[in-house]
């Protein structure tokens, strides 16, 4: 069956997000990273602040497994905190976008959301750090905040955010069809592995 849905997770400064791009527009496919959240904010009601506060985002208190346990209330509306809130619309607007098909999405727990379609194939994209590290430095620069640390705690947010819908962890190569490694295969190999793996499921 063509693979019409390509879902790239990735650890912080693997390059995951260039790769799906690269793959994107070789194939003709939309590509949708912050894109997801111009969808969310206009379909939703919801604030584009709150939006990107949320983004890929969760804590144990907000994740929506523990909301619907304790069925308390939150910092939102009927019961849901906003995270919960930016949780379901996003889900909602990433099934919208995979009906329409050809298209790459970035993150957000796609793979999960999207776990019972054929048609879609899930990639991981990691490094090694030294790799990652390197490229965070050079994209966005140093900060006071040790560069490791950096992509330790934004893996970290990534992990919780995924661990808070999901009933499988983040990461584990057993949720993905495909895992590469980029420091090692580089950002245009990776690209093209994927791309020539979609393009031979489609025959």
């Amino acid at each position: 069956m063509k693979k019409s849905i390509i879902t790239v997770s990735r650890e912080f400064g693997s390059g995951g997000r260039t790769i799906g791009r690269i793959v994107a527009d070789k194939l003709g496919y939309k590509f949708y990273d912050d894109e997801i959240i111009d969808r969310v904010v206009k379909e939703s009601g919801l604030s584009r602040e709150i939006v990107e506060r949320y983004d890929e985002y969760a804590t144990h208190r907000n994740s929506l497994l523990y909301t619907l346990a304790v069925n308390s209330m939150g910092d939102g509306v009927h019961g849901l905190s906003f995270a919960n809130q930016v949780q379901i619309a996003q889900a909602t607007v990433i099934k919208q976008v995979a009906d329409e098909g050809n298209c790459v999405i970035i993150g957000r727990g796609a793979d999960y959301i999207l776990r019972d379609r054929k048609d879609c194939f899930n990639v991981f994209v990691r490094a090694d750090m030294a790799s990652k590290v390197k490229r965070v430095e050079e994209l966005y620069g140093k900060t006071q905040q040790k560069t490791e640390d950096r992509i330790k705690d934004k893996d970290t947010k990534r992990k919780v955010f995924y661990r808070s819908f999901a009933l499988r962890e983040w990461g584990d190569i057993a949720n993905y069809n495909l895992v590469l490694d980029s420091g090692v295969i580089g950002i245009d190999k990776c690209a093209e592995i994927i791309c020539d793996i979609v393009q031979s499921t489609g025959n």
